[in-house]
């Protein structure tokens, strides 16, 4: 409960969006959990040759499925980093300095494997969040966005229609 609240705290202090801190509670609360049943594990005082040996083979079939799997634990452990340190918010206008696929546009959201990205060209784009941290990303004044967003849609208002 105080892990939770101290969350909750860090949250409003830093301007989350509390559906941003909802999904960082799910985490905050598996950790806890897991951290919980090991506790358990030890206070019952379990053979240890016996657990090491079951301990052992369950992390060797879990490491092979997320060998498999690495990308996406990345991006789950980059949303994660982000939440506490990432100094752009939703809302912010973004451009993202890739060299393959520059992109640039507002964020819409910050899932646990992606953001999502409203383009001037009215596209969504989804980026993984490992790759957000790996490249160099501009904060650019959202009124410009805003404003153009506008400006095509008084465009599609003059269209003659059919």
């Amino acid at each position: 409960m105080i892990l939770r609240k101290a969350v909750r705290n860090y949250a409003k202090k830093i301007e989350r969006l509390e559906h941003r801190t909802g999904l960082i509670m799910k985490h905050v609360d598996f950790a806890v959990f897991f951290l919980m049943v090991v506790g358990f594990i030890f206070i019952w005082g379990v053979d240890f040759r016996n657990l090491g040996l079951v301990m052992s083979s369950i992390f060797a079939v879990i490491g092979i499925a997320f060998f498999a799997q690495w990308s996406i634990l990345s991006n789950i452990t980059s949303g994660i980093i982000m939440f506490f340190t990432f100094p752009y918010k939703i809302g912010d206008y973004i451009k993202i300095h890739d060299k393959e696929m520059p992109c640039e546009g507002i964020i819409e959201d910050i899932k646990t494997f992606h953001i999502i990205l409203h383009t001037k060209g009215n596209e969504i784009v989804t980026y993984p969040n490992s790759m957000m941290l790996q490249k160099g990303v501009s904060i650019i004044k959202a009124e410009e966005f805003y404003e153009q967003q506008q400006e095509l849609d008084k465009n599609k208002e003059e269209l003659p229609h059919d």
